[in-house]
C-alpha cells in the first residue's frame, strides 16, 4: 500500500457516515459490498456498524445493517404490487399444501391474497381468515369452501382484523395448515412485522396450527421490522422464489423445516 493509498482512506466517523448514507439510500448496507467500496476488511465494517447500532442509527442484521427509520414502514396491502410474478408462482406452489376437506388459515397480506385467489372454486375446504378481501373474494366465487372470518379491529393498511377479539377467536380454533406472510425474516432475528397488534395476531396464528407454511418472496429475506413475533424454527415450509440464492436457501433451511424456491 502506498502513502497516497493510506492518505485516501477514510477515518472511522467518515466510514460510518458513508455506511449510514448507503443504508438510507438503498434500504440496507451489506458488509461485503461496503468493505470493497471502502477498501477495508469486513471486520472493520462490522465494527463500524456496531458503533452505528450503539448510536441508535443502524440495526444489525445478518450480513449487514438496516437504517432504523425503515423498520416501522409498512405499505398498504392495496399498493403492494411488486414481485407480482413471483407471488403468482408462490401461490400456485402453495396450493399443493391444502388438505382436501381440511381446515386452513390464510393470513392477511398480498402474497397470501394471491394464493387465496388461486384456490379452485370447487375445492372442499374450510378457510379461516382475518382478511376482509380474502373472505369476500372466496365467498363470492367458491362453490365448495366454507369461509370463517375472525372478528376484531380492522387495520386500514392490511385490511386484516387484529387485537383481542381476533386473538381470542384464534386461541379457540385449531387448523390443519396456516398459510402465513411476513414483513421480514432473518436467521438471527426471526419473523418480524412493523405493528404490535399485527404481531400478536400472527403469534396466535402460529400457535393454533398443526403445520405452518410461510409464503414470502425473496425481498422479505434479510429484512428486520419493529416487532418480533416468531422464530424461523416455527415454520415447517417456506415457499419463496428463485431470486433467493441457493446459499440463502441453505442457510434458511438449516432452521426452517423445508425451503422451496419456485
Amino acid at each position: 500500500m502506498t502513502d497516497d493509498d493510506a492518505d485516501e482512506r477514510l477515518s472511522g466517523p467518515e466510514r460510518q457516515r458513508f455506511l449510514l448514507e448507503a443504508a438510507r439510500q438503498h434500504g440496507r448496507v451489506r458488509v461485503t459490498q461496503a468493505a470493497k467500496s471502502l477498501a477495508v476488511t469486513p471486520e472493520t465494517v462490522r465494527k463500524d456498524l456496531a458503533a452505528l447500532q450503539e448510536d441508535g442509527l443502524i440495526v444489525r442484521v445478518h450480513g449487514g445493517g438496516l437504517p432504523v427509520e425503515t423498520l416501522a414502514y409498512e405499505p398498504g396491502v392495496t399498493v403492494r404490487t411488486e414481485w407480482a410474478a413471483e407471488k403468482e408462482r408462490i401461490g400456485r406452489a402453495a396450493l399443493e399444501e391444502i388438505p382436501t376437506g381440511g381446515v386452513i388459515f390464510i393470513e392477511a397480506g398480498s402474497t397470501t391474497a394471491r394464493f387465496a385467489e388461486l384456490i379452485p372454486a370447487d375445492l372442499p375446504v374450510t378457510v379461516v381468515t382475518n382478511s376482509l378481501p380474502i373472505a369476500l373474494q372466496l365467498t363470492s366465487r367458491s362453490t365448495a369452501a366454507t369461509v370463517v372470518i375472525l372478528g376484531g379491529r380492522v387495520r386500514a393498511l392490511t385490511l386484516g382484523s387484529v387485537d383481542a377479539l381476533a386473538i381470542r377467536n384464534l386461541q379457540d380454533l385449531y387448523v390443519d395448515v396456516a398459510f402465513l406472510g411476513t414483513n421480514g425474516l432473518t436467521v438471527d432475528r426471526g419473523l418480524t412485522t412493523p405493528d404490535i397488534a399485527e404481531a400478536e395476531t400472527k403469534r396466535a396464528a402460529l400457535n393454533c396450527s398443526n403445520r405452518r407454511v410461510l409464503l414470502a418472496d425473496h425481498s422479505k429475506v434479510g429484512k428486520v421490522s419493529f416487532c418480533r413475533y416468531g422464530e424461523l424454527g416455527d415454520i415447517d415450509l417456506l415457499i419463496t422464489d428463485t431470486a433467493l440464492s441457493a446459499h440463502q436457501a441453505d442457510e434458511l433451511g438449516s432452521v426452517i423445516g423445508q425451503v422451496v424456491r419456485v
